[in-house]
């Protein structure tokens, strides 16, 4: 069966978003971190299908594809040739750029990610998109979780795992370059 791993950033305080849904301090924890990097490639290499909520998406969109050189098209390309499907109320359609276009899926994302799980094929990952990652955790679809821990503490802003309590246990902790730390966690059990 798929795998579905969910890669977010949080900080000391256990935020996933500062105020006002804010991910600045994100790219000021890896830019440029080539052991980052070379874990992302890697990652990459493992998934055939990107999940997201309308918020990543349009962000992701609007970056993703202008990427066409320095350091992060090899990644870049990778991310942009990969499937996606976009988990929307709202959007209709979800353009790419030149590339293919996201699939939508205005119905259950609990009952779409199921589905998808028992389906031949490469893990899935799961970038932001809180409140897709949060219904998800909530229905116990996450099947491993990445945190990449930032050496920032934003005292307000949304948290990943609001009030559900879970049982993890520890994969794997790695020191970065730029000094967030990432860790690897599945469900105990």
């Amino acid at each position: 069966m798929r795998k579905v791993i969910l890669q977010e950033f949080v900080t000391l305080d256990g935020l996933a978003a500062g105020p006002n849904n804010s991910v600045d301090f994100i790219p000021a924890a890896t830019r440029g971190d080539q052991s980052f990097g070379k874990e992302q490639s890697a990652l990459m290499d493992s998934v055939d299908a990107i999940l997201l909520g309308r918020v990543t998406y349009q962000m992701f969109a609007g970056y993703w594809p202008n990427v066409t050189e320095g350091e992060e098209k090899p990644f870049a390309d990778k991310l942009n040739s990969a499937p996606k499907i976009v988990f929307s109320q709202t959007l209709d359609r979800a353009p790419w750029g030149t590339w293919k276009e996201a699939r939508i899926v205005k119905g259950s994302a609990a009952s779409e990610v199921a589905k998808l799980k028992r389906q031949s094929g490469k893990d899935m990952i799961i970038w932001g998109s809180i409140s897709l990652a949060q219904s998800l955790i909530g229905e116990r679809l996450i099947d491993e979780y990445r945190l990449v821990v930032c050496p920032v503490v934003l005292g307000s802003g949304r948290r990943l795992f609001g009030d559900t309590s879970i049982e993890m246990q520890l994969l794997n902790a790695k020191s970065l370059d730029r000094e967030a730390v990432s860790l690897k966690y599945i469900l105990k059990g």
